[in-house]
Parts: structure tokens; C-alpha cells; sequence
């Protein structure tokens, strides 16, 4: 996962969620003990009151019930009980066990224990034991016991309200968390829009306007717009100087063979060769103008306004008298590509198109998957199979006794590409000569 934001927000949802889960289990915890000790202190005191009314009745047991008021000890299978068991098979036991008894301890016990076992109608039982011995020397074991649905129900609800609480809590704690990492990065966000909007203007970012760790930063970026300007500068002054250097002979050589053209001399093929050199330069010097280009952030064309500029241009050109071009483009659409590569590569296939078509060619424009495709189609003979990929070769031409030097879908394809697109050659299913496409990145402007 290599974004920064994902991370963060991946990291926060991660963090909520185990400090719920921990804090559930530890408050958890504490509300199981806190309620078995409330449950435990409930039950002693239920066994202090039987042995109080044992103390109080050793010689009249029958009237034990009277001095526990508790009326759940009278109905049936109420989930209260009590039992005191004395010597031989003495048992007295609450009317609320009906004909049951409470598990009967295998052994003395002397000490206050409390055991967990089923009760007479099924229910879990919890419960509280101790031998006790009266001042007339009998000795008895009394035992009393509640049924546990109640805690667990209490236990039950306790946590339905916590886990409600909890949820609440992890949502708000990971809408923060979105809202911090929002905070975080809008300083990054800003770096990244200021680089694209400063390259142009010559202007440095200033470090002061961000914080004290992405200070660092800007100062880097700062030193490398700088040196990125002068390598792009200095690239442009080279492909200028060379250009002008490479021109000027071919301008004189040009001369010179049109001077022996006017004395009868057959200078065909150097003029050809001296086209074709012409030819290369330009492409190569496009290339590199391309990647120079590259490098600016802020480089765009809106193909609105260029496309309808070029539109005007071919139609009234005379190689367009008596053709028609159809135009069906989207609005709106925007790529990252200099103006004048852009118009080089649409003006190149444009051409190409009028030369080759019978009446009509076709233009259209569409969004597909981030990328604008761009689609020129004519109605003439169209390119075989075969010769798709030599049409896209440096060289590549296809028909000699034409005029041209066959390097106009090859500029093309090597501009698309440089800027991170493609062109591709078909056969058009409407007009049924070529189908030229380019695909484009697509950007949007802000």
C-alpha cells in the first residue's frame, strides 16, 4: 500500500478497533466481577438471615419460615431457596423446592463455600454453604441458593449497552482519525498543487508557509525545480541550436540541387534523401522538445480549443475542396501534452486522412478509463495488415510514388508514446479506409 492517506486511515481504523476490543474486554471483566460479588453478597446475607432464624427457632424449627418474610421462598420452583439439614436425616428445605432438595455436601464443611450446580426445575443454581453449630450443641448445615438467570440477564444487558456505547465511540474515534489525516496531509496536498503552478512562474515555494517537518522538504524541492529548469533549459537551447545548425546546410544543399534541377540535371533522389533527412530532424527534435516538456507539471492542451482551431485550418485548405470531415467530439476533455505536440500529432493524421480519403473523414473524441481516445478514420483504401507496423517505422514508406516521406504516422506514434499514450492503426467499421487512434492520458483541470 503505497498511499499515505490509506495507510493512516487504515492505521487509525486498526487502533480504534483494538482499544475497543481491549477496553471491552478489560470493563467487561471488571462488570462480571463487580456483579458476582453483589450476587455473592446477596447470597451471604440470605444465608446470615436462615442462620439467624435457625439461632433463633433450634427448638421450635416449624417456625423458621415466619422469620424469613421472603415470599419467592413459597412459590414453586421461584429460583430462592434454602435448606438446613441436621443430624441423621433432619432436612428442613423452603416450600420453593416443592419435593426437590439442594445437592447435598459430602463432606463438613466449616468454612463458607459457595458451589454452582443445576436447580430442581433445571435452571442454573449458584449457591452458599457452612456448618453451624447452635449453643444447645446441635450442629447444622445451612444452605441457601438463587438462581443465576437473573445475573446473567443483567450481565446481558450491561454489555448490550456498553458494546453500543463502545461503537459510538470507534465511529467517532475513526471519523477523527479521517479528519486528522485530512489535517496531516493538507500541507502536502498544498506542495503538490504550488509545484505545478510555480515551475512556470520561475518562482521558488517558500518554506516558512508549511510546517516544521515539511520544511525540509520544500527546500529539497526548491533545489530541484531549479536544477530541473536549467536541464530542460538548457535541452531546449540544445534541440534550438541544433536545429539551426542542421537547417542552414540543408537550406544551401536544397538551393543547389534546385539550380542543377534548372539545368535538366536528375536530382530526384538527393532531393528525396535531402526531404527525408528534413524529415528525421524534425522527428527527432520533436522528440526531444516532448520530453523536455515532460518535466512541466502545468503542461496541458484543451482539445476544445485546439481541435477547433485545427478544424478551421483543414477545411479550407484546397486539399479539402469537395471532402467532407465529420466532427463528433465530447466537451471538456483535457490532456497532459504541449499545445504544439498535440496539434503536430493530430495535424500529421489529419493530413494523412485528406490525402488518402475518397470524401470523407471523421473525427471524434470520447472518454474511456481515465484516458481520452482520440479517433481519425477515412473512407479511401486504408493500410493492410501487414503494413500496419511499417507505417509506424522510422522509414517506413509505403507508397513511393507519392509525395511525402512517410514519417507522419511514425512522428505521431513516437509523441504519443512520449507522453505516455499510444496510437494504433485499424480498419474503420464506418468509412472502411484507416482508423488512427491515440489514446491519452486524461487530465482535469482545477
Amino acid at each position: 500500500m503505497r498511499s499515505l492517506r490509506k495507510r493512516a486511515a487504515l492505521g487509525g481504523i486498526i487502533w480504534a478497533i483494538l482499544s475497543v476490543l481491549i477496553g471491552s474486554f478489560g470493563i467487561f471483566s471488571y462488570i462480571d466481577s463487580v456483579s458476582q460479588a453483589r450476587f455473592n453478597k446477596e447470597l451471604v446475607s440470605r444465608h446470615v438471615q436462615l442462620v439467624v432464624a435457625l439461632g433463633n427457632n433450634s427448638d421450635n424449627l416449624d417456625n423458621i419460615g415466619w422469620y424469613i418474610p421472603d415470599p419467592e421462598y413459597s412459590r414453586p420452583y421461584s429460583g430462592q431457596y434454602w435448606q438446613i439439614m441436621g443430624a441423621g436425616d433432619q432436612i428442613l428445605a423452603s416450600q420453593s423446592l416443592v419435593d426437590a432438595l439442594l445437592p447435598i455436601p459430602s463432606t463438613s464443611i466449616v468454612e463458607r463455600t459457595f458451589w454452582a450446580a443445576p436447580g430442581p426445575d433445571g435452571e442454573p443454581l449458584r449457591g452458599t454453604q457452612q456448618q453451624i453449630s447452635l449453643e444447645d450443641g446441635s450442629v447444622w448445615t445451612v444452605m441457601v441458593a438463587q438462581d443465576l438467570t437473573s445475573l446473567t440477564t443483567e450481565r446481558k444487558n450491561i454489555r448490550q449497552s456498553l458494546l453500543l456505547a463502545f461503537g459510538l465511540i470507534a465511529a467517532i474515534g475513526i471519523v477523527g482519525a479521517i479528519l486528522q489525516i485530512y489535517i496531516i496531509l493538507k500541507p502536502l496536498k498544498k506542495l503538490r498543487q504550488e509545484v505545478a503552478s510555480r515551475w512556470d512562474s520561475q518562482e521558488g515555494l517558500q518554506a516558512s508557509e508549511y510546517p516544521e517537518e515539511v520544511a525540509p522538504l520544500v527546500t529539497d524541492i526548491n533545489t530541484l525545480l531549479d536544477r530541473n529548469r536549467e536541464i530542460v533549459s538548457r535541452s531546449r537551447r540544445q534541440a534550438a541550436d541544433l536545429a539551426h545548425a542542421l537547417k542552414t546546410p540543408a537550406a544551401i544543399m536544397r538551393n543547389e540541387l534546385e539550380t542543377l534541377r534548372g539545368k535538366n540535371e536528375d536530382v530526384a533522389a538527393a532531393v528525396d534523401a535531402l526531404d527525408r533527412m528534413d524529415a528525421q530532424l524534425m522527428r527527432s527534435l520533436a522528440r526531444m522538445r516532448a520530453s523536455g516538456n515532460m518535466a512541466v507539471a502545468s503542461v496541458h492542451t484543451e482539445l476544445d480549443t485546439s481541435l477547433a482551431r485545427l478544424l478551421r485550418a483543414f477545411k479550407t485548405l484546397p486539399s479539402s475542396d469537395g471532402k467532407v470531415i465529420e466532427e463528433n467530439l465530447a466537451p471538456n476533455l483535457c490532456v497532459r501534452m504541449d499545445q504544439q505536440d498535440f496539434e503536430e500529432i493530430i495535424g500529421n493524421l489529419l493530413d494523412n486522412a485528406l490525402k488518402w480519403c475518397a470524401s470523407t473523414v471523421r473525427i471524434s473524441t470520447r472518454l474511456v478509463e481515465g484516458d481520452v481516445v482520440i479517433t481519425i478514420a477515412d473512407d479511401g483504401p486504408g493500410i493492410k495488415d501487414t503494413d500496419k507496423r511499417v507505417a509506424l517505422v522510422s522509414g517506413g514508406r509505403l507508397d513511393t510514388a507519392s509525395p511525402g516521406t512517410g514519417l507522419g504516422l511514425a512522428i505521431a506514434s513516437d509523441l504519443a508514446q512520449t507522453y505516455g499514450g499510444s496510437l494504433q492503426l485499424e480498419r474503420s467499421k464506418r468509412l472502411g479506409g484507416l482508423s488512427v487512434i491515440i489514446r491519452v492520458p486524461h487530465i482535469r483541470l482545477r
